[in-house]
């Protein structure tokens, strides 16, 4: 294993702990795909979390502006996915400190604990385990800057896009291992459906 594991290890790494399955699913979003991915089945595993977190950890530490300010950085997640993540690179960088935001009880917004807010002028780097639909994390984004904070990067460990996802730029977008799906909008679209592939419904 590389000290930044290259693309195939992450892969490799992922269906050995059955974190990526290929398949026929159906996300709770209505899309269909011919994968299915779930960073939290490998970060399970200490040794595992520890590689992808740190290896994450370093693609940041090459940035020389973060490098520079690195004691003075937040590490924030979107809860409760993006956790395992945000603190195992929190950890390998030494950053400030690590915090994270969650919806209610009823499923709604983003919101921080009581107590717990952004500064003004905080830097952050905003961290989770998955980049696919992005609506959490932009949702993050726009919660940190309205409190005054500068979001300096966005890391995840994996980077899955579909068709619906937004585009962050400028902000750095780092990741481990890029991974390509077939998304279909709906059954009627869908070729795995019109094959008669059998269906997994899967929560997130």
């Amino acid at each position: 294993m590389h000290l930044v594991p290259t693309h195939n290890e992450v892969v490799a790494l992922l269906k050995q702990t059955g974190a990526l399955r290929h398949g026929h699913f159906e996300y709770p979003n209505g899309l269909h795909s011919d994968r299915y991915l779930q960073v939290a089945l490998a970060m399970r595993y200490y040794q595992h979390a520890k590689t992808l977190s740190v290896g994450l950890s370093r693609l940041l530490r090459a940035n020389p502006e973060i490098r520079a300010i690195v004691s003075e950085v937040s590490v924030v997640a979107p809860a409760t996915g993006g956790l395992p993540v945000a603190y195992g690179v929190g950890e390998a960088l030494r950053v400030r400190q690590v915090y994270w935001a969650e919806p209610d009880e009823g499923g709604g917004p983003l919101r921080f604990r009581q107590y717990l807010n952004p500064e003004p002028g905080e830097k952050v780097i905003v961290v989770d385990d998955i980049l696919r639909t992005g609506k959490r994390l932009g949702e993050l984004k726009q919660l940190l800057e309205k409190a005054g904070a500068e979001v300096l990067a966005l890391a995840v460990i994996i980077y899955q896009p579909t068709p619906r996802t937004p585009d962050f730029k400028p902000l750095p977008l780092y990741y481990l291992a890029k991974l390509e799906s077939s998304y279909y909008a709906d059954a009627q679209s869908c070729d795995l459906c019109r094959r008669g592939e059998p269906i997994e419904k899967v929560w997130v």
